[in-house]
């Protein structure tokens, strides 16, 4: 696929956007990614930018990582079985995305947005169980909400942390900062997982991640500053960015079922 200059530019404020807002909300922002692409940058093929966004979705993932890893908020067991769980959904999800009308894709990912941005609005849950482990007890929930997450996370080439983060909490009981923390490692397998299989088919835009990826970089250090001058504000700005992914989420159901009823 051959993009103009100007549209590998529009990649890179992209990235940009979709960085600042997880540096600033620690989550949520790269679900705009695909909508950012298709409809901004101008990516013309649905399934290209799914493929491609699951790329950048896993580098800002495994970045974050870090992070939360030197910090103690991940456990590991839980987060592995998760995964391994999750990634074979993944592969599924991702196999089943290419084989529907890109325009129908898009039309089921608005409907994903706007759930997406409803959950934004709910308050935080329990403080959680600091001693939470994954056991032969409770490791047949945690696999099942691994595959389940995994499989929605392929099929929309998003990095799923919105699911994922209750869908530990859920499994295993742990605290909601662990739970964001371990969920990295399952967004980084999942997005990994969902980009093999579209560059399998050819259906990522190599450069266009690149320079996604580089903006984001940027993005998330703007995001995590702003994050410390504006943190009495979030709660207000958190909720005005959910009603700017509904606002989108509506868009993009117009135009792509607009496109598939032509």
């Amino acid at each position: 696929m051959h993009l103009e200059p100007l549209q590998y530019l529009l990649g890179l404020v992209s990235g940009g956007l979709v960085g600042f807002t997880l540096g600033l909300f620690g989550g949520g922002g790269s679900i705009l990614a695909v909508p950012l692409m298709v409809y901004l940058v101008g990516v013309s093929n649905p399934h290209v930018a799914i493929g491609t966004s699951a790329l950048a979705v896993a580098a800002n993932a495994g970045a974050n990582l870090v992070t939360h890893a030197r910090q103690g908020n991940i456990k590991w067991r839980c987060a592995g079985i998760y995964s391994i769980a999750g990634v074979a959904g993944a592969l599924l999800g991702s196999t089943l995305g290419k084989m529907l009308d890109g325009q129908k894709l898009l039309f089921l990912f608005a409907l994903l947005m706007m759930a997406v941005s409803l959950l934004m609005f709910r308050g935080r849950g329990s403080a959680g169980n600091p001693d939470a482990a994954c056991t032969i007890a409770n490791a047949l929930k945690t696999i099942g909400f691994g595959a389940a997450t995994g499989a929605l996370s392929g099929f929309f080439g998003i990095g799923g942390g919105f699911l994922i983060v209750p869908g530990l909490v859920a499994s295993t009981g742990m605290p909601l900062l662990t739970a964001i923390g371990s969920s990295l490692v399952a967004v980084t397998a999942f997005g990994l997982t969902t980009t093999l299989n579209y560059a399998w088919s050819g259906l990522v835009d190599w450069p266009l991640a690149t320079v996604f990826v580089a903006g984001g970089i940027g993005g998330g250090v703007i995001g995590a500053f702003a994050a410390g001058q504006l943190a009495q504000r979030r709660g207000l700005l958190g909720s005005l960015f959910a009603a700017l992914v509904f606002a989108v989420a509506i868009y993009m159901a117009w135009r792509s079922a607009s496109a598939f009823q032509a």
